[in-house]
């Protein structure tokens, strides 16, 4: 056998040998994503993580309300004050799910004490627990009469929920919305902070954060005056014992004599910024703030000012809107008069430069109007434009068709013409 002979064998066997271990690879990666395609078709066939939440992306009806009937209700607070409803659709079809944080629009039928007639109310109330299967939770505060304002009425909504929605009643209600929710692209740990009734959509949040098992550090600084307004002690206290990543802070501004500091709450005075610089660690945070305006007013600017990026802050605050992260549209210095007309009502006013907004305008002078959060969150006020302008007070919350704009939170630019 010659050396090129020899040569050509070798070159050959080295050659098969090649051929071999590439047709192996290739019938390997062959049967790995015939294996995958069969563990996906397989995967789709069993049930979910967390399928317990039957999701609809479809809105409630085409008319946006839905009836729901309330399967329960419960009292929270020893002053039985506030009160949860628990809904179910009527329909038994799947709940649409939301955002922790997000909101339920009720349209109520109340019977108006002066003509004895049927009146929509339209109110928002924050979701109180986080998504499941088959109900919605709301927990609403009674909104009494003022202390030293006895001729002003109670809360039209809330006292008509406490005294006449009884388990069995049946209620109007539109799909959560809300920009106020929870943010999960970025796995901050959380602070929630909130005031009173504000508590609710932090009840949501904390829920459905730490029932999925969600590994984000989570503090929970909750103001009241005492114990007697403090709803679901049991269950925060609870939750706070079961979960290292869960830290409470409870602050009770004016404590009644049986109420033990260490035991019942950790705090004396109300949620303030020298407090979370003493508690929380020096990191960055997603902030979520909501409660009555003097919190508002007090803890969103405090906390910009301590350092924390406006990016970083969510709030909520109740009834109108008193803050917003845009800025407010500049204020019109025209003298050229402006005049607002409202073709329904086959009006057409001079603008009064002093009035809060287009909602308010259309109160003043007798223009009924439907609204609800009157802060630009639940578009109950959206109303066709047909002529004109108009310059926004802060960005709205609520999605704003074409063509059409939020009363609520809004001004004329110019001469105005509105479908209402």
């Amino acid at each position: 056998m010659t050396t090129g002979t020899l040569a050509l064998i070798i070159f050959a066997v080295i050659f098969a040998q090649v051929a071999i271990v590439m047709l192996l690879g290739l019938y390997r990666r062959r049967r790995q994503f015939h294996d995958l395609d069969e563990g996906i078709q397989r995967t789709e066939n069993l049930p979910q993580p967390n399928a317990t939440i039957r999701s609809s992306t479809e809105p409630l009806s085409s008319g946006g309300f839905k009836e729901f009937v309330v399967q329960r209700r419960q009292i929270e607070d020893f002053n039985n004050s506030i009160c949860s409803f628990y809904l179910v659709p009527t329909d038994d079809k799947p709940l649409a799910t939301f955002k922790p944080g997000q909101f339920l629009t009720f349209k109520l039928q109340i019977e108006d004490p002066n003509t004895g007639k049927l009146k929509s109310v339209v109110r928002c109330y924050s979701l109180s627990d986080a998504p499941r299967a088959n109900y919605y939770r709301v927990s609403i505060k009674r909104i009494p009469a003022p202390v030293n304002q006895p001729d002003v009425p109670a809360g039209v909504s809330s006292s008509y929920l406490h005294d006449h929605v009884q388990e069995g009643s049946r209620l109007l209600i539109k799909a959560p919305s809300g920009r106020f929710h929870l943010m999960e692209e970025e796995p901050l740990p959380i602070v929630l902070i909130c005031g009173g009734i504000g508590i609710t959509p932090m009840l949501s949040i904390l829920n459905m954060v730490l029932e999925n098992g969600i590994k984000r550090e989570i503090w929970l600084y909750y103001g009241v005056r005492n114990g007697d307004e403090l709803i679901m002690k049991q269950h925060l206290q609870t939750l706070a014992s079961t979960h290292d990543n869960f830290h409470l802070h409870l602050c009770y501004s004016a404590a009644n004599e049986n109420d033990v500091k260490g035991v019942d709450y950790q705090h004396d005075g109300r949620v303030v910024i020298p407090l979370l610089r003493a508690t929380l660690k020096l990191m960055r945070y997603q902030f979520y703030v909501c409660g009555p305006r003097s919190m508002m007013e007090s803890l969103v600017p405090g906390l910009e000012d301590w350092g924390v990026d406006s990016d970083d802050i969510y709030f909520e605050s109740f009834g109108p809107a008193t803050l917003s992260k845009q800025e407010k549209a500049a204020p019109i210095t025209s003298t050229r008069p402006i005049t607002v007309t409202f073709s329904q009502s086959g009006k057409s006013i001079p603008w009064d430069f002093a009035a809060a907004s287009l909602l308010e305008f259309a109160e003043v002078n007798d223009i009924e109007v439907d609204s609800g959060c009157r802060a630009g969150s639940c578009g109950s006020c959206q109303t066709v434009v047909k002529a004109g302008e108009v310059d926004y007070i802060q960005e709205p919350d609520a999605d704003i068709e074409p063509e059409h704009c939020l009363l609520c939170v809004s001004t004329p630019k110019c001469d105005l013409t509105l479908d209402a």
